[in-house]
């Protein structure tokens, strides 16, 4: 399995702009379809939005389409999340994660095997 590590959380203002990153270990890292999900307090972990083992496709949740954009660089092993115009109901916990054995972008959770420890992005109105 990859490892994940995410970081570039912080505190910004609604209309703000965050880029998240996902570094991962091992050389196996751009056969691999990845992903960034989130979790607010009290609510359960939703998805955000992923990228195939190409970085050709894409798909994002309906409520981050037009402000999010996600983008890998194989050579770095890393994946980003680019975040714009923030808004506070953005704010929660943001892993990363891998899916198991499936190079394609996909948003079903229980398809993602690793996971990062995430990190904090909080908006703040």
């Amino acid at each position: 399995q990859v490892q994940l590590v995410e970081s570039g959380g912080g505190l910004v203002q609604a209309g703000g702009s965050l880029r998240l990153s996902c570094a991962a270990s091992g050389r196996t890292f751009s056969s691999y379809g990845m992903g960034w999900f989130r979790q607010a307090p009290g609510k359960e972990r939703e998805f955000v939005a992923a990228i195939s083992w190409s970085g050709i496709n894409t798909l994002y949740a309906d409520s981050v389409k037009g402000r999010f954009t996600i983008s890998r660089d194989n050579a770095k092993n890393t994946m980003y999340l680019q975040m714009n115009s923030l808004k506070p109901e953005d704010t929660a916990v943001y892993y990363c994660s891998a899916r198991n054995g499936r190079n394609g972008a996909g948003r079903d959770p229980t398809d993602f095997g690793s996971w990062g420890q995430g990190t904090q992005v909080t908006v703040s109105s």
